[in-house]
């Protein structure tokens, strides 16, 4: 009888199962294994015996690779299956091995062994197999048992996370009843399934070459894996409302679109969104599509939108010619924000005593900017509105969603972005807490931004970069703007989209600054002489409730202040005078005629009141109207103010008012207003040096235009009667001399023009001012009619693409350095026709520094007389001194080139901050090519650098086991990008994510193919994958440089407030990251 051999066991320690593979394995010998899974750094341990051997069998223990009955398996199965299966490209103990870069040359050559030698099988049951090793080298039979997977760890070359592996080795006999028992199964065609193919299929994708967007893809989807599980069909615009065949979808541009699905996904989540694209993407469009959705699914639509645009919003639901879009027969209300504050009577056609506004399931509110700043020297004055809307619209009735689409979200206060979110969620903040999975609360976010904000905002210059702001702001304060924002701007579009179906921006010229004096006459004056003057004045004729006596004042609050209305009396004559104080200057830079005009219906109104006064005195009854403010002495922005709509006209009698104090001050602003008129007398047109100067630049567009053949000039003015005054020259002045027509819009009336029997509608002049972008062709068929010099006021600054024309005249500036980057934005437009446009600018004839602490004093002269009045200590705030310094930065740039509103700010935009657009690139690749979870990670392609992104690797990895973001900074966590270059410097670390995200998609958007001219090139550098030291070490690099950076941050925050994140948490290593995928920038 043979001597029975002992059975040997193996700790896995000392003596491995690989070192006895390595020695046991003969040539021709046939090596059977059972196990859950198969990791192909295994192979490469036992690679050179391996390749001697006669047959590999291998079978998983568990259903592994095989085809799958049900459509996908409850997750709880998926998961364990999941690993196994991609453990083929190495499991999560050899995270080191895969870090080394090298899987892409081991995969090869384990798919081509697998090829020739190998065949695998898998159980399909649910049944327990345990997992065993057999090996026939014909001379001597061996069994190894138990053994888990085919990895690293299991042969023992890593130790994993097993306290112990002890594997025994048995000889014959006892090991032929394992060679039996692996015959036996592999032969079950019931329990097995040949997954040969699959697996060569599977790990052939580690060496396969990859196209650039499929990394890119690749990262978005392990960067918003987690994020996808809360993805439900509704929050996605449901297709079988049909709005995708409506009109409007058809006419919008790719990015738009993108928009639109985005608005929805926001609306359906979190009940509200603001929608921030810069000027000239046509927001407008973007919000009818998003109405159509929501129609189309039985909901009804409300717009608010300032007066001025009404005309916008009532073309596109009603079934006129010049609608676009009036097949989708749109059918929502249209509002004006003032309307708010209105209790009764008809506005556009509603009934507003009867109107239901609880029943609005959707409220778009245009130019919600404008909403969020109620204006008046009273804080009580400003929750107006914003209450309103609030209380009769939001609170009220059905769940409303608001869309808000704004200018500029751009601000230096974030109160006034938390104002607009509030909208959105009812003014509750907790219900808008639970949607968001921000670890604080909403009210502690925005404290913890504007804190970071206001230390951001005292560094240098220098180091004031948008960068430094992102660093410090909270990953919370991002997750909430994701939520509800969205904003591209045009730098933006023009990357990310494909311009030639779009069309160009045009590109801008610097701007002209001109500063004509105020007349070429001989003795004439000057502003300062004027301002002194103007200085002296009191306006005491406003606020005829300053004189009443204070024992009579309770009859007139009663009757004034109307119960629900927080503006007082007072306050709203208050408000009236420093408007008008203001406004003097206003209209004096805007043009002599409309100052003169001012000065003209002041003074009647005084003399008025004086005569009034003087019959009290005389006959002994009397009393005075008060005030109601006129619209042409206003620009739209003051005229959208709540002190003209609010409260009944009251009289009050002069018996109950010290009439002689009054009458006193009253008579001083007389003298004062007939020395001004004096000053001013003498200059007419003739003598007007601004008006002279215009004409100037006519001629040289007409003669030289900066375009062939475009003769068109659009001219801006803040006031009705300036506009009103240029027209009565200019379209002289053209006709004559030109023959080309002119035309002028001023929103309170039709519109005149020099072409006979014209009917000005707004709708008609600017059709035929810019025939291509309005459609003229749909509109007037037959018609050639050309407008080529508009004048208009602020009425059409918004809302209105006018791109026909390239040339633009500020006649004068206006006071908030956003409106002339709006007006600019007529002309300024993607799919503009024109290669250049040209924008000119008319500032007062002194320094700016000048004019802005001229503005500063007037209204601090207003807020002091305010103060004497009420004993009110509100004097310029700090919020509002901010402003002027802010509004002083911005008209100094502008007098140097065109900025968009989002570059424009030292403030911050939203455009810097969101995430997502890529989660929706990532969910619209899914929807066309399904999930990616069984690709390997590790993968790679190769892009060409470009001027802004030069040649090195963009690393994206996994951290393992948490240890790194302990102080919350990075917004992707656990992963993390690195930009590298080869030399090893860091173009961009890890807490730009978004900068990352941003430059890795410019790489790869588009390549959906690789790119064989780069990747030989890298596959002849890199020996075909097998040499990749160089890229390794890069990769550690990188690795070192997310632990650095996150040092510093620790040893800042030692030293910030806010405690410090240096004790919570051991700075790791290598083995804790891992490489999910990677891009080299050759």
């Amino acid at each position: 009888m043979r001597q029975v051999q002992d059975v040997r066991i193996l700790d896995n320690i000392n003596n491995t199962v690989r070192d006895d593979l390595r020695a046991e394995i003969k040539r021709g010998s046939r090596v059977s294994v059972a196990a859950a899974c198969f990791s192909m750094y295994a192979y490469q341990e036992l690679k050179k015996q391996l390749e001697s051997v006669e047959t590999f069998r291998f079978i998983f223990t568990s259903p592994t690779f095989v085809k799958e009955k049900a459509e996908k398996q409850k997750r709880e199965f998926y998961i364990p299956r999941l690993s196994r299966e991609t453990s083929l490209y190495g499991t999560e103990f050899e995270i080191k091995l895969r870090n080394e870069m090298t899987q892409r040359a081991i995969a090869k050559e384990c798919a081509d062994w697998i090829r020739r030698k190998a065949r695998f099988k898998s159980n399909t049951t649910g049944e327990n197999m345990t997992g065993f090793v057999t090996l026939d080298a014909g001379s001597a039979q061996t069994a190894y048992m138990p053994v888990a997977g085919f990895t690293t760890v299991d042969i023992g070359c890593e130790r994993g996370n097993n306290t112990y592996n002890m594997v025994n080795c048995m000889e014959a006999p006892f090991s032929h009843q394992y060679m039996q028992l692996f015959d036996q199964l592999w032969n079950d065609r019931e329990k097995m399934q040949d997954v040969t193919d699959v697996v060569i299929e599977n790990i052939s994708t580690a060496y396969a070459e990859n196209s650039p967007e499929f990394i890119y893809f690749m990262t978005l989807y392990h960067v918003f894996s987690e994020f996808l599980d809360d993805i439900s069909e509704d929050v996605l615009p449901n297709e079988a409302t049909g709005f995708k065949r409506s009109k409007i979808w058809s006419m919008l541009y790719d990015f738009q679109r993108d928009a639109v699905l985005a608005i929805i996904n926001k609306l359906e989540k979190y009940n509200g969104c603001i929608l921030a694209d810069s000027v000239g993407l046509g927001k407008t469009f973007t919000a009818l599509a998003v109405v159509k959705y929501y129609e189309n699914r039985n909901r009804s639509v409300l717009v608010l939108c300032p007066k001025k645009l009404a005309e916008n919003w009532n073309t596109y639901k009603d079934n006129y010619v010049n609608n676009p879009i009036a097949a989708d027969r749109l059918n929502y209300d249209v509002l004006f924000h003032t309307d708010l504050s209105r209790n009764g009577g008809m506005s556009n056609g509603l009934d507003l005593s009867r109107l239901n506004w609880g029943n609005y399931d959707l409220i778009v509110i245009d130019e919600s900017h404008n909403f969020r700043n109620g204006i008046g020297t009273h804080s009580n004055t400003q929750e107006n509105r914003y209450q309103k809307l609030m209380e009769k619209v939001i609170r009220a009735g059905v769940k409303t969603k608001v869309l808000m689409l704004s200018a500029t979200p751009v601000n230096n206060r974030f109160v006034d972005l938390k104002n607009q979110l509030a909208i959105a969620y009812e003014g509750n903040s907790e219900s808008l807490d639970e949607r968001l999975n921000t670890a604080k609360g909403l009210e502690d976010i925005f404290k913890q931004a504007q804190k970071a904000f206001n230390a951001w905002s005292k560094l240098d210059q220098e180091q004031r970069s948008t960068d430094a702001l992102l660093r410090t702001l909270d990953f919370d304060f991002f997750e909430l703007l994701d939520s509800v924002s969205l904003a591209r701007s045009r730098k933006h579009i023009e990357k990310y989209y494909d311009t030639n179906e779009i069309g160009k921006f045009p590109e801008r010229l610097k701007p002209v600054s001109l500063r004509p004096c105020l007349t070429d006459l001989d003795d004439a004056i000057n502003y300062d002489q004027i301002y002194d003057q103007l200085m002296q004045l009191s306006l005491c004729i406003y606020t005829p409730s300053h004189y009443i006596f204070p024992s009579r004042l309770q009859k007139y609050k009663d009757l004034t202040h109307n119960k629900d209305e927080n503006l007082t009396q007072s306050g709203r004559e208050r408000g009236i005078q420093r408007l008008m104080s203001i406004n003097l200057l206003k209209r004096l830079e805007s043009s002599v005629n409309s100052f003169q005009l001012t000065l003209k219906r002041i003074m009647e109104l005084i003399n008025g009141t004086i005569d009034a006064i003087n019959r009290f005195e005389k006959y002994g009854s009397s009393d005075i109207a008060l005030y109601e403010a006129n619209g042409d002495d206003w620009d739209m922005d003051d005229e959208n103010t709540e002190f003209f709509t609010v409260g009944k006209k009251v009289k009050i009698d002069l018996a109950d008012m010290d009439w002689k104090s009054w009458r006193k001050e009253l008579t001083q602003d007389v003298d004062v207003l007939e020395r001004l008129t004096l000053m001013v007398a003498d200059i007419t047109p003739e003598h007007d040096s601004k008006l002279q100067e215009l004409f100037r630049l006519l001629d040289e567009k007409m003669t030289h235009p900066i375009n062939p053949g475009n003769k068109k000039a659009l001219i801006f003015s803040a006031f009705a009667d300036t506009a009103e005054y240029l027209y009565d020259h200019v379209s002289r002045y053209i006709k004559s001399k030109y023959g080309l027509d002119t035309a002028v819009i001023t929103g309170s009336i039709d519109g005149r023009t020099t072409i006979k029997g014209f009917q000005a509608t707004l709708n008609n002049v600017l059709t035929c001012f810019s025939p291509v972008s309005k459609d003229r062709d749909v509109l007037m068929p037959d018609s050639g009619t050309e407008i080529d010099v508009l004048i208009a006021t602020d009425c059409i600054s918004e809302g209105q693409n006018l791109q026909d024309c390239d040339y633009l005249v500020n006649y004068d500036i206006h006071w908030n350095p956003v409106r002339i980057i709006q007006r600019f934005g007529r002309i300024d437009r993607i799919g503009s026709k024109n290669k250049t446009i040209q924008l000119v600018n008319f500032w007062p004839d002194l320094t700016l520094d000048d004019y802005i602490n001229l503005k500063s004093r007037v209204e601090t002269r207003m807020k002091i007389t305010v103060m004497a009045a009420t004993g009110d200590d509100d004097l310029i705030n700090p919020e509002e001194q901010g402003d002027l310094e802010y509004r002083k930065t911005q008209l100094r740039r502008l007098q140097e080139e065109v900025v968009d509103i989002e570059d424009m700010s030292d403030g911050i935009s939203i455009m810097d901050l969101g995430l997502n657009e890529f989660r929706l690139d990532l969910l619209d690749y899914m929807k066309r090519n399904g999930d990616m979870d069984k690709k390997p990670r590790g993968l790679h392609a190769v892009v060409p650098a470009t001027d802004e992104l030069p040649e090195g690797v963009v690393f994206v990895l996994k951290n393992v086991n948490n240890s790194v973001n302990v102080d919350n900074r990075n917004r992707i966590h656990p992963f993390y990008m690195v930009y590298i270059r080869m030399d090893g410097k860091i173009i961009c670390d890890y807490l730009n994510p978004k900068k990352l995200l941003d430059d890795v998609r410019l790489l790869c958007r588009g390549k959906t193919n690789p790119i064989p001219e780069l990747y030989e090139r890298f596959n002849r550098e890199t020996d075909d994958g097998r040499s990749m030291t160089e890229l390794s070490e890069l990769l550690s690099k990188a690795i070192n440089s997310i632990i650095d950076v996150k040092e510093e941050s620790d040893i800042d925050s030692l030293f910030s407030a806010g405690g410090t994140s240096a004790l919570m948490s051991q700075v790791s290593g290598l083995d804790d990251f891992e490489l999910i995928c990677f891009l080299v920038v050759k």
